[in-house]
């Protein structure tokens, strides 16, 4: 009587959270509407798009994606905002600093991540106080420099 080889052991792959953290700013441009939606979905300008249909449909890149708001500061990509207008004057990004940089500190220590990836336009960055981390990735036009952004992004394992 023979006895079934089991297969190869089971590699764990880390979570995304222990791999990269994404912070990006928001858009002017929103869906429109008065019900609740989750930020990642609210906003229809600048690189979310790109980045929606890459982390849609994976919750584990969602709750490592955050949203850097003029109005709230920073958000969860599933945390419920409704549309608003709200232009980041430079005394705004600098009235926000500390509330966002403890936020960011919070989630950093919930949810430890060895790299960040900001897309943010400058003025976003002043708004954003970092803890020291080993990697940082800044890129300040996602638009235009989207492949550079995937290959971060390919580099965690965060594939589509």
């Amino acid at each position: 009587m023979t006895t079934p080889t089991a297969g190869p052991p089971a590699v764990a792959r880390p979570t995304a959270s222990m791999d990269g953290l994404v912070v990006i700013g928001c858009s002017r441009r929103k869906r429109s509407g008065t019900t609740p939606v989750p930020a990642l979905e609210l906003y229809q300008g600048w690189c979310f798009p790109q980045l929606r249909e890459r982390i849609a449909d994976r919750p584990e890149y969602r709750s490592s994606t955050l949203i850097l708001s003029a109005r709230h500061g920073l958000l969860g990509a599933d945390d419920p905002i409704t549309p608003y207008h709200q232009v980041l004057t430079p005394e705004r990004a600098l009235s926000q600093r500390d509330l966002v940089s403890t936020a960011l500190v919070g989630h950093l220590e919930r949810s430890p991540a060895r790299e960040v990836l900001l897309l943010l336009e400058p003025l976003y960055f002043q708004m954003l106080g970092l803890p020291p981390l080993p990697v940082v990735h800044l890129v300040s036009d996602p638009v235009t420099y989207w492949p550079q952004v995937t290959r971060v992004l390919d580099g965690w394992g965060w594939t589509a």
